[in-house]
This record gives C-alpha cells, structure tokens and sequence, in this order.
C-alpha cells in the first residue's frame, strides 16, 4: 500500500479518535464537607469512575469549591454532589452553579447531599428536600423499598419491591416538582416520619437543567451493590442528558 494512503489512513483514525474523545460527556464529582463527613467517599469515587470508564464519560473529582469556576464547569455535563455536608460554596460560586444549570447543566445528588446549604434557598429546590434527621441506635437499618414508576432509565428493569440497608433520612422542604421514582415503606423500619409516601429518589426539571437526587448511598458496600449502582447510573445518564434517557 503507498506511504501516502497509510498516512491518510492514520491521519483518519487519529483525527475520529479526538473527535469521539472531544465529545465524550464529562462529570464533575464534588465532595467537599463542612459537617460530617461519610466514611464512603472514597468508595463513591471509585464506582463512579468505574461507571463512567465503562459507560463513556469520563469523571474528575475534586473537594475544591474552587472548581465552581464559570469556564470550568462548562466542560461537565453533570455534577455530582456526593455525600456533601454543609456550607461548601460561597455566594460567588453558588452564582456561578446557577448560571451552570440555567444553561441546562445536570445535578446528581447523593445520599447527604440534601444535608448541604441550608441557607442556599435555590439549592435546597434544586436538590428537592432537606435532611430533616435519621433514626438512631442504630441509625443503619434495613427497610423495604417501592419502585413507583419504572419508566425512568434510573429505574428500568428494578423490582417493583427490594429490600436493602441503609441510613434512612426523613426529609423537610421537599419541592412539589419533584417526580418521585423510589419510596420507602415505613411500616419495614422504625424511625421514619414522611408517612405513607416517603419519597427516597426523585427527578425533577429545575431552572432550565436537570436534577436527580438518590437517599441511598450512606454506607461503603452501597458501591458494590448492583442494584444500586444500575439505579446510580441511571441518573448519572439522565442529568448528562444520554440520549434516551429521558423520561418517557
């Protein structure tokens, strides 16, 4: 074969290989805390990189607030809040997120994610609720989960009922454009207090983004779970905005 046709060949692939990786969807996971801080974290980074390395996204990680920074979160298409606590952004970066998701950015959070920014108003709607407590002694238990709509990609192929363990939050301020995909039974545990319908993960449209928030997520095995991870992934797709991933 000439020279000249082999060079033309690899020059092809070369150039299909940086146009696939340019446009490779990317996510930012933040896990920043200023209250208390889940022993899991590490192990939350690790699943979703591993998602991401055999989904096609790729996932940087950082505790830098820092990285709320106008040009750097318009490389992601999401980003996840995992197991943040507290205060962790201040009202310059907190602009900047909303600007990011007027623009159509994605929000995942996870587990105490809704324990983060009390006094950030718009976030708290954004997440969906607030933390309203746990019960205690202990405060891991085992309860019975219900799937309500299985048309979500977060929730396609789950059953309709499963049980697993967890830290169980009660939650306050909880947005009315929510779509609730996942409740609890509270009658399986003690300690709940958001009655017959006690939502623990939810979608919703918010401010000209998407936002996808999941209770779960508490304890270190959570990140081996199967079950879990196809639910996790599943709203990973859904705030990069995946085609196909839309509810239906």
């Amino acid at each position: 074969m000439p020279r000249s046709i082999v060079a033309l060949a690899l020059l092809v692939s070369v150039s299909i290989s940086i146009a696939a990786h340019a446009q490779q969807p990317r996510v930012l996971v933040f896990s920043k805390t200023a209250g208390f801080r889940h022993s899991s974290i590490p192990n939350g980074i690790a699943a979703i990189k591993q998602l991401g390395q055999e989904n096609g996204f790729a996932v940087d990680a950082t505790e830098d607030a820092g990285a709320f920074a106008e040009k750097n979160l318009a490389r992601y298409s999401a980003v996840v809040f995992l197991n943040t606590t507290g205060d962790v952004l201040d009202a310059a970066q907190q602009e900047v997120f909303e600007r990011y998701i007027r623009a159509g950015g994605g929000y995942v959070g996870v587990h105490s994610a809704t324990d983060t920014e009390y006094d950030w108003p718009w976030y708290g709607r954004l997440a969906g609720a607030y933390f309203n407590g746990h019960p205690g002694n202990p405060n891991v238990r085992t309860g019975s989960y219900r799937v309500l709509d299985t048309t979500h990609v977060s929730t396609r192929g789950m059953p309709a009922r499963f049980s697993r363990e967890d830290e169980f939050y009660n939650f306050k301020s909880i947005d009315s454009t929510i779509h609730v995909l996942v409740e609890i039974d509270e009658t399986s545990y003690a300690g709940g207090t958001n009655g017959a319908h006690h939502p623990m993960s939810w979608y919703h449209d918010f401010g000209g983004g998407r936002a996808w928030y999941t209770n779960m997520g508490h304890t270190e095995a959570t990140y081996t779970e199967p079950l879990f991870l196809h639910h996790l992934l599943g709203g990973l797709r859904y705030a990069i905005g995946t085609p196909g991933s839309a509810p239906r």
